[in-house]
């Protein structure tokens, strides 16, 4: 963290350009959410959104502007699992593809021209072996393809290539946002320390490597944000479990108040708006 920047105030930041990264997480990335409407209350703009999987949906709905009982309607609205998205003729038990009706009724024109802020998804190019930023064109093929969990989710194609899950590849999607002054951080999959038992079976052990190998890929790059959010219990909610949505999102808020009035030389009552 740039600690010499630590100290700011909150009219000292309303002049710099203000950069948002956004990790992936699942159903826990409603935790964004709830940071974002802590932001909102302290009066804090954003200009610029880097996001992947999760953290690129949220990303998109507040660079288009959208409120955030909107944004939360987004992901309580939208259905995982319906039968109706079932596949057999593309790798993946669901067909991403199918999505698109929904999104773009969140999104109808289509296009990261048409955002209010600027956006930077991360995905990976399963074909390239390589992470790719969409900035421009097209959005809402680019949001699938960030999403795209595999195996759950199959790959979405944009052009030649196959598209899935940014997190695979970059799930703290840092680098966009280098012409930034002050960056903003927030990571829903934070490491903690387990018991024994909580890795008494081959899913446990899946899931903590797994998540292991993420954090240690993108742990340094976190250090580089200027304020930085990382709330430990949302470890408690499964990636895909709907049923955490609104704990998510309340503990994400909770969080965010938390570290703003630590980490910001304001008053909450002065400055928060009620």
């Amino acid at each position: 963290m740039r600690k010499e920047q630590n100290a700011l105030t909150l009219e000292n930041l309303k002049c710099k350009k203000v950069g948002l990264v956004l990790s992936g997480g699942g159903v826990r990335g409603l935790a964004h959410v709830g940071l974002l409407k802590a932001l909102d209350e302290y009066g804090i703009s954003v200009d610029m959104i880097s996001g992947t999987s999760a953290g690129a949906l949220v990303g998109a709905l507040y660079a288009a502007g959208k409120d955030n009982d909107t944004i939360r309607n987004f992901f309580k609205s939208t259905s995982l699992f319906s039968y109706h998205y079932l596949t057999i003729q593309k790798p993946g038990l669901l067909d991403t593809d199918r999505y698109y009706k929904v999104f773009r009724t969140f999104f109808p024109q289509d296009t990261f021209e048409s955002l209010e802020k600027e956006l930077f998804v991360t995905t990976t190019n399963l074909q390239k072996g390589t992470a790719e930023v969409f900035s421009s064109g097209p959005l809402i093929q680019a949001l699938l393809a960030s999403a795209a969990l595999p195996p759950v989710f199959s790959p979405v194609q944009i052009g030649e290539y196959l598209y899935a899950d940014g997190g695979i590849m970059n799930n703290f999607p840092l680098e966009p946002l280098s012409s930034c002054d002050y960056l903003i951080g927030s990571n829903v999959t934070k490491i903690r320390e387990l018991d024994k038992k909580e890795i008494s079976s081959s899913l446990q052990l899946a899931n903590r490597t797994t998540a292991l190998m993420i954090y240690a890929i993108n742990h340094k790059k976190m250090k580089r944000c200027d304020l930085l959010f990382e709330p430990e219990s949302l470890d408690k909610i499964g990636v895909l479990d709907r049923k955490g949505l609104e704990l998510a999102f309340s503990i994400g808020y909770e969080h965010a108040i938390s570290v703003l009035e630590e980490s910001l030389s304001i008053s909450s009552g002065n400055h928060r708006i009620q």
